[in-house]
């Protein structure tokens, strides 16, 4: 416990240090003037799409509306059986065309190319079922731009996200060659046409631990991972990549994690070819994506996350303590494998040990309620800070009511949502000692009203 206190209050520290030096060079140097420099990069996003005919018209007219120079929108259509494509066609008035398609990349068949009559810059890209990488590897063939930003199709993005997510890569001479923004949860929001309106909070507890949650991995623990390039994920909800590393890296691997997959292979890439490139991570763009609001599709997501950490992690485990790789395998691996993925483990029988030990008095009760009330500062505390760092820095949630609302419910999460998360990310890992694949089922409901 002791060794995981520092360990996050060591990244909380690099946390603020970074958005504070992030938010000083942002006042010299303003977003705004990308959309007239020259050396601004023109993107393409893709965004695959299975049954996401719920938001996939809030996603779409959010992306065309972005403040960005050049880009293409790549919608890939990856043999959905609901009207997905027709919904598309109907809304964006869609043609087939003959398009150039260099297949760079395997993947299943394509059956054909659309773009939109009313924006040329729409493409969509229908094709037989392969699953999440294989429709991003499609995407990837189809494009046209050297650097492309990947999109879950349920997601919406703030009109200036793109000029920040993509400005290091713009800055650094081609040095970074991935960036990631922010994932926020959309549920309690209101959106029109794809257009965030206002920014609100769900009257559902398990929404409302999922918006701390989301603060605190991304505000604390991706922000300190990204100052020294130890950054071993890129949400697929919202990242940029240049094309030619990735094509050079092999694409988009078939694995539950696909998006963790690709950064653990991105840097262990990079190191075999002893070339020094960075992925970062950004927290001032923001994506807003909707959150499983009920505990059978949370659980089925969050023990989907962990097979997919442990699948990564196992794919490169020659990275693990290996000097070759540098930070990445003496720090990067070893945290991801012994904090992140057994945590949870080690936690659960941490809650067993201390119950057995109360019933069987083999354990002081005095020790007993001083670990738990240790166990309960900070934890609460930690997740406090997020909230807090939140409201310093971002200030996306504008109203008292709101920051109040999450600075209260961080001091209950080590109560009943914790112990929630560490025995569904169990359950993942028993799944995926029984070699469970697949995604499951997600409902989604659609957060934007069209």
């Amino acid at each position: 416990m002791i060794m995981i206190i520092l360990v996050y209050v060591g990244m909380l520290t690099l946390s603020l240090l970074q958005i504070r030096r992030t938010y000083q060079l942002d006042e010299f140097e303003p977003y705004e003037e990308l959309l007239l420099s020259e050396y601004t990069k023109p993107v393409s996003i893709l965004v695959p799409a299975y049954n996401e005919s719920a938001g996939i018209y809030g996603s779409i007219r959010s992306l065309l509306s972005i403040e960005y120079p050049e880009y293409e929108v790549i919608i890939i259509n990856d043999g959905s059986t609901d009207d997905t494509l027709e919904k598309l066609t109907e809304k964006f008035q869609l043609v087939k065309i003959n398009r150039v398609y260099r297949k760079q990349l395997e993947t299943k068949t394509i059956k054909g190319i659309y773009q939109s009559v009313l924006y040329p810059n729409l493409v969509v890209l229908d094709k037989e079922n392969g699953g999440k990488a294989d429709a991003l590897n499609a995407g990837i063939n189809c494009s046209r731009y050297p650097y492309f930003c990947s999109l879950d199709g349920d997601s919406i993005i703030e009109r200036n996200a793109f000029l920040k997510v993509l400005k290091p890569i713009i800055e650094s001479d081609d040095e970074v060659i991935a960036s990631g923004g922010s994932v926020r949860i959309a549920n309690g929001c209101t959106i029109q046409n794809g257009e965030l309106i206002d920014v609100g909070l769900s009257t559902k507890p398990i929404v409302l631990m999922q918006v701390i949650e989301y603060l605190r991995a991304f505000l604390t623990g991706r922000v300190g991972l990204s100052r020294n390039n130890l950054l071993l994920i890129v949400s697929g909800a919202f990242g940029v990549f240049s094309k030619k590393w990735v094509i050079e890296a092999g694409g988009y691997a078939h694995t539950v994690g696909e998006d963790m997959e690709l950064v653990v292979r991105l840097h262990r890439y990079m190191k075999e070819k002893k070339v020094d490139k960075k992925i970062i991570y950004v927290p001032d763009p923001v994506c807003w994506t909707e959150a499983p609001e009920s505990i059978k599709f949370l659980r089925r997501q969050r023990k989907r996350w962990h097979r997919g950490l442990f699948d990564s992690l196992w794919k490169h485990k020659k990275l693990m303590f290996n000097p070759t790789y540098g930070s990445i395998g003496l720090f990067s691996m070893p945290y991801f494998f012994f904090i992140e993925f057994l945590g949870p483990l080690v936690e659960l029988i941490g809650y067993i040990l201390m119950i057995v030990s109360v019933f069987t008095e083999s354990i002081q009760m005095e020790y007993a309620i001083l670990f738990f009330l240790l166990s309960l500062i900070y934890g609460s505390i930690y997740s406090m800070a997020a909230v807090l760092l939140e409201e310093w820095s971002m200030e996306r949630y504008p109203k008292v009511r709101h920051f109040a609302i999450l600075f209260f419910m961080s001091l209950t999460e080590t109560l009943w949502y914790r112990p929630l998360t560490v025995i569904w990310r169990v359950e993942g890992m028993i799944e995926m000692v029984a070699g469970k694949k697949g995604w499951g089922e997600m409902v989604r409901k659609g957060v934007s009203n069209d």
